[in-house]
């Protein structure tokens, strides 16, 4: 959708793995060198670790793409099966005639000699395996015993493992410690830092054809840095999101905005900024329980007597000498400390100021307000963001307020009774938004002439600090089933760039904008 608008001539932040985009920073460049020479050497077993979303997958197809012509590399996508089957699923790859029903033995002798005949022809083969964190133990055994065909100076076979840190934890069983020691070459991929994470979106955005001056700005970077951890596939992800917010304003001026409706869209992101925004009022929470538990025994254990020595009293979370009391009078009970009575118990801690020996009964709270009617669940459709969603409360109103009776005018109630009942793993279709009322309905009019009418929605938003609306299509149960539905829209709506939406996200940029 915003690729012209930018100047591009594809999609600069794909997830799909493209060497013609791959990034030699953060190190990237570095680990390929020495995988490539570690391959030249052809000794041992060559292990590649990193996070889900690390780049993995990229460095391995880079990998192969950079292979010498007399390297045939192999590669495994799925070696996740039991260790009667790797031998016949290396022996597929590696194109060679084995019978279904072949033995263990068959398909080694076959494996052998097809790597003999390429040791006589001066070719070398490898072995690419991703995923290998899945590998049970006894198929790592096996190829383990791959890795052993040799002549009596050449490895016949080199193996590189591909996977995500679990595999570092699989390697250090003790029944598998023979594999670990022949493991001659270990990487792993960190995450991209804040820097790498700048030098990367604008590398990204000049391969795909951008000539203009750096869109990402340092404030902008830092907020995708900090909501992708560093790791390339969300970077990607928030990038072009980010992008798509851009151009929903007209502007190719990136700002922070952008990148926090990227946010809101981004389930790993949500998450991640959840556990932030509750992290110091559970700690506050904590400390406010610890402090009541201990007055709670101070108060039970009570003055040992007359001739007790002076007792500590807790006062403003600080400690502070109970002053003496005369023989045959009591002593004064200690106040509890209340945000209402912070200031005097400040005062009261610091030494300069004497308490009275008792204080004056505090007046009666007021009483508490009505409550309010009990209203049937069912009768509320949504959260009051939602349930704005028709009337344009708190967002104002797009140019040109729809007309009553048009189909534009029936989808913004339809939706708001869609959002109001959606299950929260809903998926839908974003396609295409607009600021214009009536351009937007003759929108919908075109839509419906391809697609189903009624699943057509319509959300007010902002775009930047101007309302817009927005057309969703679907309503799915999960992932799959609405990746499927996107990939089956016709040419013509595909045009729009459509993505995929959670209706947590849709949800959340209608409070936003109502906020």
């Amino acid at each position: 959708m915003y690729h012209d608008f930018f100047g591009l001539r594809e999609a600069p932040f794909r997830i799909t793995p493209n060497t013609e985009f791959f990034f030699g920073g953060g190190n990237r460049g570095a680990i390929l060198d020495a995988l490539l020479y570690a391959i030249s050497q052809g000794e041992g077993i060559v292990k590649v670790t990193g996070e889900v979303g690390s780049g993995k997958t990229m460095l391995c197809r880079m990998l192969q793409a950079q292979l010498p012509p007399e390297v045939l590399g192999v590669y495994l996508a799925n070696p996740s099966v039991s260790p009667d089957e790797i031998l016949h699923a290396v022996a597929h790859e590696l194109e060679l005639d084995l019978p279904p029903g072949a033995g263990r033995l068959e398909a080694m002798q076959r494996i052998t000699a097809f790597l003999l005949d390429c040791h006589a022809q001066n070719h070398q083969v490898v072995l690419f395996v991703e995923e290998s964190q899945g590998m049970p133990i006894g198929t790592l055994e096996e190829i383990r015993l791959l890795s052993n065909l040799e002549t009596d100076r050449h490895k016949l076979l080199q193996i590189v493992l591909f996977g995500q840190p679990e595999l570092d934890t699989l390697l250090r069983k003790p029944e598998i410690r023979q594999f670990r020691e022949r493991i001659t070459h270990s990487f792993t991929l960190a995450p991209l830092s804040a820097a790498d994470i700048g030098l990367y979106l604008n590398f990204r955005l000049r391969a795909a054809g951008f000539k203009g001056p750096d869109v990402f700005g340092a404030r902008v970077v830092s907020q995708i840095a900090q909501a992708s951890a560093g790791l390339t596939r969300r970077v990607n992800l928030l990038g072009d999101k980010t992008l798509l917010a851009a151009f929903s304003e007209s502007t190719h001026a990136v700002a922070p905005r952008h990148v926090r409706a990227a946010i809101r869209d981004s389930e790993f992101a949500q998450n991640s900024s959840l556990a932030a925004r509750w992290r110091w009022p559970v700690a506050a929470g904590c400390l406010a329980v610890a402090v009541l538990l201990i007055a709670a025994v101070w108060l039970r254990a009570g003055p040992a007597g007359p001739s007790a020595p002076a007792e500590a009293g807790l006062t403003a979370g600080r400690i502070v000498a109970a002053p003496e009391v005369p023989p045959g009078v009591p002593p004064p009970l200690p106040v509890p400390v209340t945000p209402a009575s912070a200031d005097k118990t400040e005062a009261a801690a610091d030494p300069a100021v004497v308490l009275p020996a008792a204080l004056p009964a505090a007046p009666a709270p007021p009483p508490p307000p009505p409550a309010a009617p009990a209203v049937a669940e069912a009768a509320i459709p949504g959260p009051p963001a939602v349930a704005s969603l028709a009337s344009g409360a708190g967002s104002g109103q797009a140019q040109g307020a729809p007309v009553e009776g048009t189909l534009l005018e029936a989808r913004i109630v339809a939706t708001r009774a869609w959002l109001g009942s959606a299950p929260p793993g809903t998926i839908s279709i974003q396609i295409m938004g607009s600021r214009s009322a009536l351009e937007l309905d003759r929108q919908l009019r075109r839509l419906s002439r391809q697609l189903d009418a009624g699943q057509l929605f319509v959300i007010r938003t902002q775009a930047g600090e101007r309302p817009s609306m927005t057309v969703l299509y679907g309503s799915f149960p999960n992932r799959a089933e609405a990746s499927a539905a996107l990939a089956a829209l016709p040419e013509s709506i595909r045009g729009f760039s459509p993505h995929l939406r959670t209706v947590q996200g849709v949800r959340a940029e209608i409070a936003a904008a109502g906020s």
